[in-house]
């Protein structure tokens, strides 16, 4: 059975102990509705750690929307059942109470660089913050050696790199590359929400990031987007944008070859759901 913890304090107790023995800890926050995406991060931590503990928990302070919140599919026992072949040490699955004794209200006042006003920041404001108050606090807790996160939310990961370094968290980001369902949807807990012959047109959104892969080497950028952009706006898709953006500053890209690493950011809406994906376009 998989050791589950509530308690901030309990959790910090014994991960006290693994540290006086000089044990490594892999972390992997989720918000739960596990997948296989999530399950090939635990893996990993797994693999390259001594100790793995994976946090579960709905972070209120990143849903602009309520209804995307009161939305959001949360079953524990499920997850703890998708957890056990993975033979990961602990889970941390508490209040919000627990992760907020302050109340929600108290912010990590980080200061993010601007990287949360664009893509994602113009479309859901204030979401990042409510991330980076989460993942702040959850480091604090956990004070893991490696965190483990996937590609799929981009400029997340790339936030977080931004808070460890702002903030010298001996904390080493691992970044695990997106785990795609048949057709190429990227893999996400809010998947299960479309239907499934929307479910199954989806891939075409991998399909059109591959197009923009191949076009912007012989193609103004600006032309490349707004071609993707018609791509991704047939059925029941509706993109809310896509950008080709430098990887470090999350800034968009005019001129393709002056800079070294790239990357092309979509999300787009099918049945009320939002679906997030992302492909590397250059990286020297």
């Amino acid at each position: 059975m998989i050791k589950v913890f509530k308690n901030a304090e309990e959790l910090s107790s014994s991960i006290s102990g693994f540290k006086s023995k000089v044990k490594t800890i892999g972390f992997v926050p989720t918000m739960g509705a596990l997948h296989d995406g999530h399950l090939k991060l635990v893996k990993k931590a797994k693999k390259e750690n001594d100790i793995t503990i994976v946090s579960i928990f709905v972070n209120p302070t990143q849903f602009n929307d309520k209804k995307d919140l009161d939305k959001y599919p949360r079953n524990l026992e499920d997850d703890l059942l998708k957890l056990m072949p993975t033979h990961v040490n602990y889970v941390y699955a508490p209040e919000v109470s627990d992760i907020y004794p302050n109340g929600m209200e108290e912010s990590a006042a980080i200061d993010l660089g601007g990287l949360d006003e664009i893509m994602e920041g113009a479309f859901r404001p204030g979401h990042f913050k409510g991330v980076a108050q989460v993942v702040k606090r959850l480091l604090d807790i956990v004070q893991p050696d490696h965190l483990y996160m996937g590609q799929k939310d981009f400029q997340q990961f790339t936030i977080i790199a931004h808070i460890i370094r702002k903030l010298s968290i001996d904390t080493n980001l691992v970044v695990c590359p997106i785990v795609r369902e048949k057709n190429g949807l990227a893999m996400s807990s809010r998947n299960v929400r479309l239907s499934p012959e929307t479910r199954a047109a989806a891939g075409m959104i991998y399909k059109t990031l591959k197009y923009v892969k191949k076009q912007v080497l012989t193609k103004p950028v600006e032309v490349v987007k707004s071609q993707a952009l018609r791509k991704l706006k047939t059925g029941p898709f509706d993109p809310e944008y896509l950008e080709i953006v430098d990887a470090h500053t999350l800034q968009s890209v005019v001129d393709f070859s002056q800079h070294e690493y790239v990357v092309a950011c979509t999300v787009v809406r099918a049945e009320g759901v939002r679906l997030l994906d992302n492909i590397i376009l250059k990286k020297a």
